[in-house]
């Protein structure tokens, strides 16, 4: 694989096209954990997500890194069944932990990844399939990165909301 700046501008793009898949499979992972933890959190429109991912891809650092996991999601395959094959969840973590930023967010990302993954209708996303890996193994793993990744660097958790009551003033 070569990652080029093309290939960050072209993974940019499919990234902010994949709206209308990964913001429902967000807004579905925010419900769950919502209902899990006993609190509301607001929904993401398509167009925070775009604007979002014009955000993440803007910090070339991040934009490489990114654009490296999400090429090689697409495009990994697995002949037959693969008992044991865990290099698409290991992708799928980091890129979600890339997307959502620094710790804390970062760990809080792999965490949300491994929810959002178990309800990623696979059937459908792997029935998927476009001239650029859209339909391979990876797909699922894929869409539920994206989702965990922006779901948490995105407002709408009341806790995210304010100043943390763990600063502290220095009194300087």
């Amino acid at each position: 694989m070569r990652v080029t700046p093309q290939t960050v501008s072209d993974e940019h793009a499919w990234v902010r096209d994949r709206a209308d898949v990964v913001v429902p499979i967000l807004n579905d992972t925010r419900d769950r954990l919502g209902r899990l933890f006993e609190t509301d959190v607001d929904a993401v429109a398509p167009d925070a997500y775009r604007e979002e991912v014009d955000v993440v891809f803007a910090d070339g650092e991040v934009a490489v890194n990114a654009a490296a996991c999400v090429a090689l999601l697409r495009d990994l395959d697995v002949a037959g069944d693969y008992p044991g094959f865990v290099v698409d969840e290991v992708l799928g973590r980091e890129l979600a932990a890339t997307i959502a930023g620094g710790r804390p967010l970062s760990l809080l990302a792999q965490a949300t990844f491994h929810v959002a993954d178990i309800y990623v209708d696979r059937d459908v996303t792997a029935g998927e399939s476009d001239e650029r890996g859209a339909g391979t193994a990876g797909a699922d793993d894929l869409d539920a990165a994206l989702a965990a990744g922006f779901q948490t660097r995105l407002p709408g958790w009341d806790w995210r909301e304010g100043e943390s009551p763990f600063a502290v003033d220095s009194g300087e």
